[in-house]
């Protein structure tokens, strides 16, 4: 799934692509993805590119007074194209296309960008809207982690708020922190040397900015690594960037010890059990806890 620093990075390159250009139509492939009504599509036809913007995951190019806010779920992405077809998609089972976004001629040439999703469980989400606050879940997001007001007191208050909660899934919760997801919580509890299953507020002082350092240290260079690179790049340089994520029977860059997996209905979390839980296992179920 893109997370925060491969969002980013998709605006960043797309601020440069679109700067100046107008949006001529937008056709959904998928209308399953099409999450608003008003305004309609139709009222995006002309307008010019103000600007493209990252909140949390989500991805939003301002045009002219309205968002196009796309979420892009767990196996979307955006697609670059120097040249699109004259017809329209036709809506398909077999094709991942889910939206083209058609961009004015230059040169003669129609530039435009597909967003496409992987897959047969269709969750990516467009929304045109006059205030990127009209989608609920951006209206409902954590502070970002990389913004200067995320301050390690401020993680100290999330920390406190969230009590006995596991440390992943308060890294990961978007309406606590902004950003985060499965990936990238496993490679800042991994920095931090901290298990996934850490009470919340069971942190000491040290601990605490221990974890905050993590955070910004893990998001920050991984933006810094993505800046300047296409669509085309971000995966590639994400997978091979990742200490332990992704990386089950691996061994830990840091110490040597074998990476671990545990595994959940529709999802897993790798970690180091040298590195981040005393050597000891973590049980390989739902609910797990550490091994006595």
């Amino acid at each position: 799934m893109p997370e925060l620093p491969e969002v980013e990075a998709l605006a960043l390159d797309l601020r440069g692509r679109l700067a100046g250009r107008a949006i001529t139509k937008v056709h959904v492939a998928a209308f399953s993805a099409l999450k608003t009504y008003d305004p309609p599509l139709s009222a995006i036809e002309g307008a010019l590119v103000d600007g493209v913007h990252r909140h949390g995951k989500f991805l939003d190019i301002e045009a002219s007074g309205l968002h196009l806010v796309l979420h892009l779920a767990r196996a979307g992405w955006v697609r670059w194209k120097d040249e699109v077809p004259a017809l329209p998609p036709k809506p398909s089972n077999k094709s991942p296309l889910a939206v083209r976004i058609v961009l004015d001629e230059v040169d003669g040439v129609t530039g435009g960008l597909d967003i496409t999703e992987a897959g047969t469980k269709k969750s990516l989400a467009l929304y045109l809207v006059r205030d990127p606050l009209d989608v609920p879940r951006v209206a409902t997001l954590g502070p970002d982690p990389l913004a200067d007001d995320f301050t390690r007191e401020r993680l100290a208050a999330i920390l406190a708020d969230a009590g006995r909660k596991q440390l992943k899934g308060v890294l990961r919760a978007q309406g606590t922190i902004a950003g985060i997801g499965n990936a990238y919580s496993d490679e800042i509890l991994h920095a931090a040397r901290m298990s996934p299953y850490k009470p919340a507020d069971s942190l000491s002082t040290d601990e605490l900015t221990t974890l905050y350092d993590a955070v910004r240290t893990t998001l920050g260079d991984a933006v810094a690594r993505s800046a300047g690179l296409a669509a085309t790049e971000l995966k590639a340089e994400k997978k091979s960037n990742l200490a332990v994520h992704g990386r089950t029977g691996m061994p830990c860059p840091v110490c040597g010890d074998t990476v671990r997996e545990v595994s959940f209905a529709d999802s897993s979390l790798q970690y180091c059990p040298t590195c981040q839980t005393g050597g000891k296992p973590l049980a390989d179920r739902r609910m797990s806890r550490l091994l006595k």
